[in-house]
Parts: structure tokens; C-alpha cells; sequence
């Protein structure tokens, strides 16, 4: 009897044992496929991390914004007498900047809204090179066409307002092909027929109110 107890403990201690080893090599098993997938999952994140990069567009260099300015007035300041109506009615001098470098043609306008009738114009110029810096006083550009102003002259109008301070746009645009216009065109004529065609802009505002005495 005490031979058989004995072989049964035997037994059941083997079969423990047995166990033991089974489950000990099991959970080394999935400790490792975990292991295993987490570095695979890492190493697909530092994958697509360095594509990402890689497809990421460069940052591409702005072009600067086209302007006109005049070294007769700052941008919204007073336009001096010498060109409006109360002095001697000449165009101020003009420079323009950073005109891109497709452009085929360079027009200016300049006009009032604050008239009584509506926007009153002031000046058209077109067909200006592209390659011209600015304007000079009392001139306009060498081969550049004028339209015809609010007056019904085909000329520069300095500022005259009936009262009041008036504000007096410059505008310049630059277009990617040459307009067909023959002289004389009105600001209307002109605007539709750079329709499409404008790729850059600038303005440039003056403001002018009439001397009292």
C-alpha cells in the first residue's frame, strides 16, 4: 500500500512538472510574437514617417506683390497742389516695382469715387512696356497710348474737387498679353478689354481737398 501512494505522488509530481515547463513556454511565445509586433509596427510608423517626409512638396519661394508709389506723396496722404487743378495740373511722378516678369504690357488708371456723378477718371495710360520703372513728372512712357478722362481729353486731369477731400486711386496692372486698342479708349472700353487678362495689380492713393482763400 505505502509502494503505491509512493508511485502515485511520483506521478502527480510529473505530471505538475510537465505542466510547469508547458506554461512557462507559452507565455515566452507570446511575449515574443508581442515583442515582435510591436517592433513591427514601429518600424512601419518610421516607414511611413520618412515617406511622409519625403513626399512633403518643397516650400516654394513667394514672388513679391507688384507696387507703385510716388516720391511726390506717401500711400493715403495729400497729393501736392503742383499737380491738380490748383497748380500747374501735371501727372506726379510714378514708380513701379516688382512687375513679374510675364507680363507683356503695363496700364495705369487713375480716378476718383468720391465725385458727385460717380467715379470720375482721371487718367488712362496703356500699352506701357512691361520693363518701365516708373513715370515721370508731366510725362508718360515712350510707345505708352493715353485713353480719354472724364473730360473727353485724351491727357492727364489733376485732382479738383467741388468739396470736400477726395481720394484719387492709382492702379496698375500688368497683363499677360498685349492689349489691341488704338487710342483714345475709355477707362470702360479698356476694362473690358483686359478682361482675362490681368496678373498683377498694385494701387497706389492720394488725396487731395481744394485750397480756400
Amino acid at each position: 500500500m505505502k509502494t503505491l501512494i509512493a508511485v502515485i505522488a511520483v506521478v502527480a509530481l510529473a505530471v505538475l512538472g510537465f505542466a510547469f515547463l508547458y506554461a512557462s513556454k507559452s507565455s515566452d511565445t507570446t511575449n515574443d510574437v508581442v515583442v515582435s509586433g510591436n517592433s513591427q509596427n514601429q518600424n512601419a510608423g518610421n516607414a511611413a514617417s520618412d515617406s511622409a517626409q519625403r513626399e512633403k512638396p518643397a516650400t516654394q519661394e513667394q514672388t513679391p506683390k507688384m507696387e507703385i508709389s510716388s516720391p511726390a506723396f506717401a500711400h493715403n496722404s495729400p497729393i501736392p497742389s503742383k499737380y491738380t487743378c490748383d497748380g500747374q495740373d501735371i501727372n506726379p511722378p510714378l514708380t513701379f516695382a516688382n512687375v513679374p516678369s510675364s507680363a507683356k504690357e503695363l496700364v495705369l488708371i487713375v480716378d476718383d469715387p468720391d465725385a458727385p456723378a460717380g467715379v470720375w477718371t482721371h487718367w488712362v495710360v496703356y500699352n506701357i512696356p512691361p520693363q518701365t520703372a516708373g513715370i515721370d513728372e508731366n510725362s508718360i512712357p515712350a510707345n505708352a497710348v493715353q485713353g480719354t478722362n472724364s473730360w473727353g481729353k485724351s491727357a492727364y486731369g489733376g485732382p479738383c474737387p467741388p468739396s470736400g477731400t477726395h481720394r484719387y486711386f492709382f492702379k496698375l496692372y500688368a497683363l499677360n498679353s498685349p492689349l489691341q486698342l488704338s487710342p483714345g479708349a475709355s477707362k470702360t472700353e479698356l476694362e473690358n478689354a483686359m478682361q482675362g487678362k490681368v496678373i498683377a495689380s498694385a494701387e497706389l492713393v492720394g488725396t487731395y481737398t481744394r485750397q480756400t482763400t
